[in-house]
């Protein structure tokens, strides 16, 4: 996985989290969805990486 790629993976990760965290405590669903999306498409993005990884060897 490019370091590049993988970094772009966990930061989409950890905002996504911030968001759905910061969603929840002031009951805003909208933000809590939107933090849920953008931790699936850094999951997305990381699991996308891995395979090429794999078929590198």
């Amino acid at each position: 996985m490019s370091a590049n790629e993988k970094g772009k993976a966990k930061a989409e990760q950890a905002t996504g989290a911030a968001k759905e965290a910061a969603g929840r405590a002031v009951g805003n669903e909208r933000l809590t969805a939107e933090g849920r999306g953008q931790q699936a498409k850094g999951d997305a993005r990381q699991a996308k990486e891995k395979a090429k990884d794999i078929g590198k060897h």
